[in-house]
């Protein structure tokens, strides 16, 4: 099938995949602040002497602890789908599964994709679960195993749903469009990613846990009247029973428009000061005065239509089909293969991503100390979560590079103490 002008749907798609790529790195190098000062490594070197001992001895060794069960939960994520979509093994199971609904791609599409994505979690499950035994033993989970196994479970349901609708949704397309549902899937890939961003704290927050209003007093006026110095309307200020869940401190800003809240956790609430507490809620504030969430909803989308985009392109690559055993990359049973994709993309770009989540996170940063115009408070506050998160204040460099999404604490001090903060 060829377009009006004799073009085939796969020029096509490599015209809008050449043309989102553009585009991507057009936002990247407009929207990313790439030019937020990096301290130097004098400044560095000077935060960490500010760093207790103890604190970095006991971060170091929790991430130790943890580092077993964050590579072996990596690796099982990149294998399984690879031996599921470069041999016949997920087409088998696709088709397998759909045999008692006669076969039908509706019932390979969503029953498959259920058995699949059981399966990818139920191998991923012993390594969750041995990050939460370390966590627990360091104090940092508050949680027994059967508010873990329901949190879990409340998780596996969201993700469940979320599938059935985006699986069922992508081979209608395949089915109706066969030639052209690359077009229409990444225009949907794109709606679906700005409406889970801006949809997804509002409605999915509350299953995991309990807002309750932070009661009146003189932080939550502070508070309001930080965000209406940022120009940032606020329907209320909510805290969260993280306690429930962990010790580890936190708070941030959700919602758009009339949703927007800010939600504090009540274990900062507990362990922090008021002047620690603003200076959290400062750096949340920045991330939506910057439009942070549009950010990364634009990127977002952009990437998630180029991948569809490329997945259709990939399905041109004959050898590759024959290998996962079957005709086409449209086809449920070809589910594996976009796993598989899918695997690979991800590892492959998640440095970059994480590259541009600390650029973000560090002009956050400079806009906290900006806002609240106390930078002894915002480096009290980096050594108290460092302190009661166990963090691992100064990583290794190339798992800092690779897994990082923020700056470290390290980082954090010196943006606070350096002459770099006036730049």
């Amino acid at each position: 099938m060829t377009g009006r002008d004799g073009l085939t749907p796969t020029w096509w798609a490599l015209v809008a995949l050449v043309a989102l790529g553009i585009v991507l790195t057009v936002a990247a190098i407009t929207l990313v602040p790439w030019r937020v000062p990096s301290p130097t490594r004098a400044e560095r070197a000077a935060a960490l002497a500010d760093v207790p001992a103890g604190v970095v001895t006991r971060g170091r060794a929790l991430h130790a602890a943890l580092r077993p069960s964050s590579y072996g939960s990596l690796l099982v994520g990149l294998v399984v789908p690879l031996l599921l979509g470069l041999t016949p093994a997920g087409a088998r199971i696709v088709v397998w599964v759909g045999l008692p609904f006669g076969g039908h791609w509706l019932a390979q599409a969503l029953v498959g994709g259920l058995v699949i994505m059981m399966m990818l979690w139920l191998v991923a499950l012993p390594f969750s679960a041995w990050r939460h035994s370390v966590l627990r033993d360091y104090g940092l989970s508050t949680q027994d195993w059967g508010g873990w196994a329901a949190d879990l479970f409340k998780g596996c349901a969201v993700g469940a749903v979320i599938g059935a609708v985006v699986l069922g949704g992508f081979y209608t397309l395949t089915q109706l469009v066969p030639d052209w549902w690359w077009a229409f899937g990444a225009v949907g890939a794109a709606v679906v990613v700005v409406l889970l961003s801006f949809v997804f704290p509002v409605l999915v927050e509350p299953v995991f846990n309990t807002f309750t209003p932070m009661p009146a007093g003189p932080l939550r006026d502070e508070l309001r009247m930080m965000a209406a110095r940022d120009g940032i309307p606020v329907r209320d200020v909510l805290v969260a029973d993280a306690s429930r869940r962990t010790t580890g401190l936190n708070a941030y800003v959700s919602g758009l428009g009339r949703t927007r809240r800010i939600v504090v956790y009540d274990t900062l609430l507990r362990e922090a000061p008021p002047g620690e507490v603003r200076s959290v809620v400062a750096h949340e504030l920045g991330h939506t005065r910057d439009r942070d969430a549009e950010l990364a909803a634009l990127v977002g989308a952009i990437v998630a239509a180029a991948a569809v985009v490329a997945l259709y392109l990939l399905g041109q690559w004959g050898a590759l089909l024959r290998r996962a055993g079957v005709n086409s990359i449209g086809s449920p049973t070809a589910m594996g293969l976009v796993l598989a994709a899918v695997a690979v993309a991800g590892l492959v770009s998640g440095p970059a991503q994480n590259l541009v989540s600390r650029r973000v996170e560090a002009r956050a940063d400079r806009h906290a100390l900006r806002l609240t115009g106390d930078s002894a408070e915002f480096a009290a506050m980096q050594l108290r979560l460092a302190e009661v998160n166990i963090t691992d204040v100064h990583p290794p460099r190339i798992e800092y590079l690779l897994f990082a999404t923020h700056p470290d604490t390290v980082d954090r001090l010196a943006a606070a103490r350096g002459p770099s903060r006036s730049r």
